[in-house]
């Protein structure tokens, strides 16, 4: 059994993965952590991090950039694992996680969908095969309007896989009306829609001379995201310190 410690657990995904884990018969959630405290859980719930006193094999998050830190340094000092959700996080953030991964094990996933991170790798072999003949490469994302960052992480994250594969040449561009200029050809747009109850849209699009070939994907429920967050968690309460991500689950190394 894989005691888990949700962390933003009266948050949407907070409750959702809280359902997931009731239907999985080898994991549990023995405490959560959120600054509100409006909703009965079947788990106790504590609003500052610090008083937690329960223990825990691997702490999920998703919570909010600006809690990251603290959260790290809490799993530091008790040698917690972390699944790390939030997204929006900043370079010097960012930068602080990787250090604390030299200490604890962390997993650091922008997006925790089985399928985002199948279409991690199919862009890689898109981008070598049509960028030698010239395709452009735009992505839009599309999400809720209570979305507070954008572009979002999972959009910068097949962004970084293209640039990887493609030596890091490319720049990003997320914004054209500031500059009247062509398009630069080693650049990939990145544009975000923010409206309605849309859970997730992502869309790549290579366009050539003449053809267009575009890879989509679409969450259709949150359901994706806590499966795969569960899924992590199952994997990362079994290592000890490093940095991992959706990869290593999917491959179990």
């Amino acid at each position: 059994m894989t005691r888990i410690i949700m962390h933003g657990c009266n948050g949407k995904m907070g409750q959702v993965i809280s359902k997931i884990v009731e239907e999985d018969n080898d994991t549990s959630i023995v405490a959560g952590i959120d600054i509100s405290d409006h909703i009965d859980n079947p788990y106790p719930v504590f609003t500052d991090i610090n008083t937690l006193d329960v223990e825990g094999d691997v702490i999920i998050d998703f919570s909010t950039a600006k809690a990251v830190p603290s959260l790290i340094d809490y799993a530091k000092s008790r040698k917690i694992p972390v699944v790390l959700c939030t997204t929006g996080l900043n370079d010097e953030q960012i930068n602080f996680v990787n250090e604390a991964s030299k200490e604890i094990a962390i997993l650091l996933s922008a997006n925790m969908s089985l399928g985002v991170n199948l279409i991690l790798n199919l862009v890689k072999k898109a981008a070598q095969t049509l960028t030698s003949a010239n395709f452009d490469i735009e992505i839009i994302e599309k999400h809720h309007n209570q979305k507070i960052d954008a572009p979002s992480g999972t959009a910068l994250a097949i962004a970084d896989s293209i640039n990887a594969s493609l030596n890091n040449e490319y720049s990003y561009t997320y914004d054209r009306s500031k500059e009247r200029v062509k398009r630069d050809s080693k650049e990939i747009g990145i544009h975000a829609v923010r409206g309605g109850t849309i859970v997730g849209e992502h869309s790549i699009i290579f366009a050539g001379k003449d053809e267009i070939i575009e890879l989509n994907h679409s969450a259709l429920s949150k359901d994706i995201f806590a499966v795969g967050a569960v899924n992590a968690a199952k994997f990362l309460s079994q290592k000890s310190e490093g940095m991992y991500d959706m990869q290593n689950v999917i491959e179990g190394n």
